[in-house]
């Protein structure tokens, strides 16, 4: 048996690593990155850039889903992992060095009193650890979600995304868990008062869900009327964290302190998986406050060394490079940019978020365009992945659909960014609405790259 050495990785042709990924991993999804050529070799990051193997750079307005709020491969949290490479990385028969000192840095910098700390590895688990938090802890089973909502694709977590696409082949999911309308406040008060709910959990900004914001109280009024009702308020922050919407956590655009609140991506510094949730002291201890409770939920992984010294210099940098103020004041320009192009171009449904965390919504074909058969559908779920198959190919800016609304692609650079790297991308996208500002256009563009794709094949 020859195995694939590291040295013989690192030096796999373009061609080497699409065949591989084929045969091993997942022959449908590298025919569909294939189709826009979003398989190119990229072989080095660094900030926002990104460069590939024939030397050419991009600008990556993507970031990971709000995984590199601090940029590709930043220098200081890279040092900060080497600082503790001779340190026991996993000991289960020990407490973990740096693991309370990570705690409590999180604590100083989440709001009000939440304190108690689970670390395990990604956003996923961290919902799955928050849900049985508020099933313990209540006594109730019952969930209530968001339509349209994005909490991981585990068995939990999927129970409680609000897609059927990704439920529906996994039925049945979790009993007991309720839909609701993100941000329609009778519709929660309905299902609070008639079930027994433990939770509701919430996006502060629906990220997959096309960058949807909810009306002004909404967040508030939820935790009002978890309280009422007695169930507990869960925030998602997994991808609005960490300064991204313009605030260190979103829910502080509303002041108000969720009863439990998941964090992930760039909480390890775009360097290490961790997730983690926090809650406050009470209802840690109702759940977990006692010796026989300890161990009801664990993680072979969560809390290791190596990941919580990325978690400690991530908030350090975080708070010393004030990303959440650089967030917002980038945030206000650019969307101001980008509404201006809204008036000229019929394809721009709309331009909404917070920070910098921003969707644009296409346009479905209007008139007679949208009598010809299926040609609504197409729009719907490629107008983003064409638009954003342009920025890759022609003007090398990294972008993405969101998952739950593929007629929306998200702008989400690292937080690093610069506002000259943001007027190029505003260019880029005047130019692409002036020369193809409808699906036809925008889709005929891509043609060549398609068929080249293919007979590449």
């Amino acid at each position: 048996m020859e195995l694939i050495t590291l040295e013989k990785a690192l030096n796999l042709t373009r061609q080497d690593i699409r065949d591989l990924y084929r045969e091993y991993v997942n022959e449908s999804l590298a025919t569909l990155l294939g189709l826009l050529e979003f398989d190119k070799q990229f072989v080095r990051a660094k900030g926002t850039k990104v460069w590939d193997n024939e030397g050419n750079e991009y600008l990556d307005f993507l970031g990971g889903y709000g995984s590199l709020n601090f940029g590709h491969n930043p220098e200081e949290i890279w040092q900060a992992v080497d600082e503790v490479k001779d340190l026991p990385n996993l000991l289960q028969a020990s407490i973990g060095q740096l693991i309370g000192a990570a705690a409590f840095n999180l604590a100083a910098i989440t709001p009000g009193n939440l304190k108690r700390v689970f670390f395990g590895n990604s956003g996923a688990e961290a919902v799955e650890g928050a849900l049985k938090l508020a099933r313990i802890y209540t006594g109730r089973p019952g969930i209530v979600y968001a339509h349209n909502s994005f909490h991981g694709k585990s068995f939990g977590a999927l129970s409680v995304t609000g897609r059927q696409k990704y439920q529906t082949p996994f039925s049945p999911l979790l009993p007991e868990c309720y839909p609701v309308v993100y941000g329609d406040l009778d519709e929660l008060e309905s299902i609070l008062k008639s079930k027994p709910i433990a939770a509701f959990i919430v996006e502060p900004i629906q990220g997959e869900g096309g960058v949807i914001v909810p009306p002004k109280g909404y967040l508030k009024g939820a935790l009002e009327l978890c309280h009422k009702y007695g169930a507990l308020l869960i925030a998602d922050e997994i991808q609005t964290g960490f300064g991204r919407t313009g605030r260190v956590f979103a829910v502080e655009h509303e002041g108000i302190v969720p009863d439990i609140m998941c964090v992930a991506k760039s909480l390890g510094g775009g360097v290490i998986p961790v997730g983690a949730y926090i809650t406050s002291d009470a209802i840690w201890k109702k759940a977990y406050g006692s010796t026989d409770k300890a161990t009801l939920h664990t993680s072979t992984f969560g809390g290791n060394t190596k990941a919580m010294a990325a978690v400690i210099k991530a908030m350090e940098l975080l708070i010393k490079w004030d990303l959440a103020k650089k967030a917002d004041e980038l945030g206000n320009y650019f969307l101001d940019q980008l509404k201006s192009l809204q008036n000229s171009y019929p394809l721009i449904k709309d331009i909404r978020g917070k920070g910098l965390l921003i969707g644009i919504e296409f346009n479905e074909p209007k008139g007679i365009l949208n009598k010809i058969p299926g040609l609504t559908n197409l729009a719907r779920e490629y107008t983003g992945s064409f638009v954003a198959g342009l920025l890759m190919n022609k003007y090398r800016i990294i972008t993405a659909y969101t998952l739950n609304n593929p007629n929306v692609i998200r702008l989400e650079p690292p937080l690093i960014v610069e506002k000259e790297e943001l007027n190029f991308m505003v260019s880029a996208l005047k130019e692409i609405f002036e020369s193809h500002n409808s699906f036809l256009g925008v889709a005929s563009a891509n043609l060549k790259t398609v068929f080249g794709s293919l007979f590449k094949k």
